[in-house]
């Protein structure tokens, strides 16, 4: 089944999450995929500290968002005061109507700048869709899907980064992609990614094919 990206506006700017940094760089192609990409991405200042919270456990998803930055291709922002308004209110509140402070930061910043979100996170999906229906919502799938990320990397490539996306990075699919996902990468693939739903990994008997 085909998914069309929810990205059709190339002059949007795009304001990732701390999950969507983390599953684009478990492609292996984030600087060709962001690249490609029509959009400017943004990230928060506060996302950039939660990554360093995972340098000392051998994570080196700060370091590659670095790498990102210093080549130009992604660009760090500040909450200012009206982002930091909305802030306060994405992480002040009972725990089911709360977010940490990466997703709260980076839906604070889309709301108070016109930015899209980024977001893997169901949580996240939902509070930002109730808190601020007006604010574009997409996901790591959205820039996967792009046209120009599957023009600029091709099928292969294309297959591979998805299926290290859901491997190493354990990105969340959320059931509007789930198709689009088995399609591309095949039930096999789909089989051996914790982070898809157990329905969609019981649909074969997987023989680990080979993925570079």
């Amino acid at each position: 089944m085909a998914y069309l990206t929810c990205l059709t506006d190339s002059s949007a700017r795009l304001v990732a999450d701390t999950s969507a940094i983390i599953n684009l760089n478990a492609t292996g192609f984030a600087p060709a995929i962001l690249k490609a990409l029509p959009n400017r991405l943004l990230v928060v200042d506060v996302v950039s500290l939660e990554l360093k919270t995972g340098t000392p456990r051998g994570h080196g998803d700060a370091r590659l968002l670095q790498d990102l930055v210093t080549a130009g291709i992604v660009e760090i922002v500040k909450l200012d005061d009206g982002a930091a308004h909305y802030f306060e209110q994405l992480v002040i509140g009972p725990a089911a109507m709360t977010l940490d402070d990466g997703e709260a930061a980076t839906i604070a910043y889309a709301a108070a700048h016109s930015g899209t979100v980024i977001i893997d996170e169901r949580k996240g999906d939902r509070i930002c869709r109730q808190r601020f229906p007006d604010v574009p919502i997409a996901s790591t799938i959205d820039i996967l899907a792009h046209s120009a990320t599957q023009e600029h990397l091709g099928q292969e490539n294309l297959v591979q980064a998805v299926f290290h996306a859901l491997s190493d990075g354990r990105m969340s699919v959320l059931s509007q992609h789930t198709n689009w996902v088995v399609d591309l990468i095949g039930t096999d693939l789909a089989a051996q990614c914790p982070s898809l739903p157990t329905n969609v990994r019981r649909l074969t008997n997987p023989q680990k094919p080979e993925v570079k």
